[in-house]
């Protein structure tokens, strides 16, 4: 029979080792131990180094100026998308009720996957629970152990998990660069092979290489797998995502992934793709196969938002619009913010102490940003982060630059008027 590994290997004739690091006083002082007693010294370790998160549930009507959320086209609230959201919960019940393939598929998760799939351009599309859940499913049933997979360095840590869980050989090539990936491939030739991006990247907002990246895969015979979670909704024709506006909506080779808790302001996600390719993620990819069915008020919700988008398209070009003026008035300002290719505006702090306390601040004068800090800033540059909403005024847009520059680290006082 084989042997566990050595570090793997539990005594069967004495205690368990503590992991307490103090003095013990008998032979069954380890039985005694917290066996959570580590986690005071992790805690500590987060604390000197500012990391430290906590959360802040907020009230259903919040007199904070929100642009810390993800709700691109301010449809979280929209009626008709909330009336959806409890029609669907009224007819179809609470929860899915099972995982689905067993009773957690009803007809709205099918009427919502075929509208997905046309809007967005692809011949077949699978909603599962989460964004998360998604590209888990993607990329461990996309995938082979004797397989290589190339992900750019700053992929979403959803896809970071996928990579592990996937079992095959994970290349990290540097950010955004397309030579770096035809490198990696042409090291492995003859290897199943999948390259995965974010089409938009949630730190910066900036979008990837697409075109090149497809180039790249098309010529080496290796498949594209793309998360869109930040383009749905704000770019391409009338908001139908990255892969849209750079003409690979639908290519040979190419799959993507998205969340529906973005611009859909509902929650889930989808695997969008050619039939076969979704006909074998419903029979191998383990988070969909055991995992509930998302509930039926979000894919109501999600389903309608996708519909009104399609009678407003405009939205989506208005939430460009706002984050290029709010990256204008911030650097106009003196701020240094990355060039937004989507909804996502992104200030860098002088450190992860100094984006907390920024953060707090604009949160104690009346405004909602994000705070990106290490380890989900792959360049250990911390930022505070803004999501353009198409919903904001000009005025709202005004005040939260103002309150941005105002307590800024580096005492800047003075922001420009809004335009």
């Amino acid at each position: 029979m084989e042997q566990n590994p050595p570090d793997r290997t539990v005594p069967l004739d004495g205690p368990a080792p503590s992991n307490r690091t103090g003095p013990t006083d008998g032979a069954d002082a380890s039985y005694r131990a917290d066996p959570f007693d580590w986690t005071d010294g992790e805690a500590l370790r987060r604390e000197r180094a500012g990391l430290v998160r906590t959360l802040r549930p907020r009230p259903a009507d919040s007199a904070l100026l929100d642009l810390a959320s993800n709700d691109y086209l301010g449809l979280t609230r929209h009626p008709a998308v909330t009336a959806a959201a409890a029609g669907a919960a009224r007819r179809w019940g609470a929860g899915a009720t099972g995982s689905r393939l067993v009773t957690g598929s009803t007809a709205l998760h099918a009427e919502l996957e075929g509208e997905l799939a046309e809007f967005c351009g692809f011949e077949a599309a699978l909603v599962l629970s989460s964004g998360y859940a998604a590209n888990l499913a993607a990329l461990t049933a996309l995938t082979a152990r004797d397989g290589i997979l190339v992900s750019d360095a700053g992929n979403h840590a959803s896809i970071v998990d996928g990579c592990r869980l996937s079992r095959a050989e994970t290349v990290v090539v540097p950010h955004a660069d397309p030579e770096a990936v035809a490198k990696a491939l042409d090291a492995h030739p003859g290897r199943r092979a999948l390259v995965v991006s974010d089409a938009v990247f949630s730190v910066d907002g900036d979008a990837a290489p697409l075109a090149e990246l497809a180039a790249v895969c098309r010529g080496r015979g290796a498949a594209l797998l793309v998360d869109d979670a930040h383009g749905l909704g704000v770019l391409g024709a009338g908001g139908r995502g990255t892969l849209d506006a750079t003409g690979l909506a639908g290519a040979p080779g190419v799959v993507a992934t998205l969340t529906l808790s973005k611009s859909l302001g509902s929650q889930g996600g989808a695997v969008l793709g050619p039939a076969r390719v979704i006909d074998h993620l419903v029979n191998a990819a383990r988070t969909f196969i055991f995992d509930t069915g998302l509930a039926p008020a979000a894919v109501g919700a999600a389903l309608e938002s996708v519909r009104l988008l399609r009678r407003e398209p405009e939205r989506a070009e208005r939430a460009r619009e706002v984050a290029r003026t709010l990256h204008r008035l911030l650097t106009g300002a003196g701020l240094t913010a990355v060039r937004p290719d989507a909804a996502v505006v992104s200030v860098q702090a002088p450190s992860p102490e100094a984006a907390v306390r920024w953060a707090a601040d604009c949160r104690a004068a009346g405004l909602a940003v994000g705070c990106f800090r290490p380890p989900s800033v792959p360049d250990g540059i911390s930022r505070i982060r803004l999501t353009a909403r198409a919903d904001l005024t000009e005025d709202q847009m005004g005040a939260a630059v103002r309150t941005v520059v105002a307590l800024a680290p580096g005492a800047m006082s003075a922001a420009p008027e809004a335009e």
